[in-house]
């Protein structure tokens, strides 16, 4: 590992930075399982949870559903906890909630959970370092990216949120604590960050798109 990411993972291990990695969807709208197309050698999942790893989140759980199986087939050797929830056909919420579950509870000691998708591929441990980075930096409690006109996930959320997080309904998920707080919430801009389509892939493929952060200076 760099000497920049044993920095980087060790301020998270010291401080309790966990991370969830959304994987539960059926992706009924782009009509293959977005958890394993393949983006650079990688299905979009592990790539999702190796990024996490690499930044230095501990742990990192991953919530699956729809696809369970092909998922766990996705991830076999890497160091990730795999949370399955039954009831995903219920919305983007009830994986938040299963995976805040899985990471708090056996860990109360947790003081802030990055959540992420898997289908979002240039999210790098770059991203989520800055989520971390700017934890720190403003005190904010909530972290969280801007991209589409809109914000969202990638996303870090202090332990204060964790009720809430636990106790969301709907379609919206984790969207719905941003916004309720979001006069105190800290942006970043992530203008990548969206991709839903058939569209969006193809041209995700088309991109000349270069992974610098596992050599990235970090400091």
């Amino acid at each position: 590992m760099p000497e920049s990411s044993k920095r980087i993972a060790g301020v998270c291990d010291l401080t309790g930075i966990g991370a969830v990695v959304l994987a539960a969807g059926a992706s009924t709208r782009i009509g293959i399982p977005k958890q394993l197309l393949q983006f650079r050698g990688q299905t979009f999942l592990r790539r999702a949870a190796s990024v996490a790893l690499e930044a230095g989140c501990r742990p990192v759980v991953v919530v699956t559903g729809a696809n369970a199986a092909a998922c766990r087939e996705s991830l076999r050797g890497l160091d990730v906890l795999e949370a399955e929830n039954q009831q995903w056909e219920f919305g983007i919420s009830s994986s938040v909630r299963v995976g805040i579950e899985a990471i708090v509870t056996p860990n109360p000691r947790i003081a802030a959970v990055v959540l992420t998708l898997c289908d979002q591929p240039f999210v790098t441990r770059d991203v989520i370092v800055g989520l971390v980075k700017a934890h720190y930096e403003t005190g904010c409690s909530i972290v969280a990216s801007r991209y589409g006109g809109s914000y969202g996930v990638p996303a870090l959320f202090g332990k204060a949120h964790f009720t809430e997080l636990s106790k969301l309904q709907g379609a919206a998920g984790a969207k719905q604590v941003i916004q309720k707080h979001l006069e105190k919430v800290q942006l970043l801009l992530f203008s990548e960050g969206e991709m839903d389509t058939p569209g969006d892939f193809a041209r995700l493929e088309s991109t000349n798109y270069s992974d610098t952060s596992k050599s990235a200076d970090l400091n």
